[in-house]
């Protein structure tokens, strides 16, 4: 699963590398985002657009928004298959940008979080699933889901799974509205096929209230 990621990579950074059209919102550097949080969110509609929406997502069908902190990762294999992601899979695909992301890795009883990013440092973003909630006071709430897959090879000795990272060329694709075909999209929720790197960082990133620099720092 993904459970914790990082955004400090600058707005003006992430316009220009992602070709964003429009965003609401300048994103001030993340360093230990966690479930329930806001995060950033590239939707393909008239045009490319950066926003905010909540980590967890929220089905349309959803009495009770909690149902979301359940949601905060979506399997690759079982997207076209599940209620809770069918209609998304489908209609509502988006970018979520990060900089780096983090699992934690047994080692006896222990278990040890692990920061992991592209190599060069460069952003990139997750494959992601979005949703709009209509609340009972008609409150709307934008929602979205990190989709994950089977690790690849630097991944497997870390943990089992990882998030869907798109190739160059594949991100247009997975935001196209236009394409519906699950065979297509199937295609491109793969695992990570370009270069990674990885260390040992402070067990203080598991307070989910702690954000700082220190969390992506190397402890060995």
């Amino acid at each position: 699963m993904c459970g914790r990621f990082t955004l400090h990579h600058s707005t003006e950074t992430l316009v220009e590398h992602f070709g964003v059209d429009q965003t609401a919102v300048a994103f001030k550097p993340r360093y230990n985002i966690a479930p329930t949080q806001p995060v950033a969110v590239i939707v393909q509609q008239q045009q490319k657009n950066m926003e905010a929406f909540r980590w967890g997502l929220v089905p349309f069908w959803a009495k009770d928004i909690k149902i979301g902190s359940r949601m905060i990762n979506a399997r690759a294999e079982t997207l076209a298959q599940k209620p809770a992601f069918r209609a998304a899979f489908k209609r509502r695909r988006c970018l979520i940008p990060t900089s780096g992301f983090y699992e934690w890795q047994r080692q006896g009883k222990e278990k040890t979080p692990i920061y992991i990013r592209l190599a060069g440092e460069q952003p990139f973003a997750f494959a992601g699933l979005w949703e709009e909630w209509h609340g009972p006071n008609a409150e709307v709430l934008h929602s979205c889901s990190i989709i994950t897959t089977q690790a690849n090879d630097f991944m497997a000795p870390i943990h089992q799974r990882m998030p869907v990272i798109f190739k160059p060329g594949q991100e247009s694709v997975w935001l196209d509205p236009a394409i519906e075909d699950p065979q297509i999209l199937d295609h491109i929720l793969r695992p990570y096929e370009g270069t990674m790197e990885a260390h040992p960082v402070s067990t203080q990133v598991n307070i989910p209230t702690f954000d700082d620099p220190v969390c992506i720092q190397p402890t060995a």
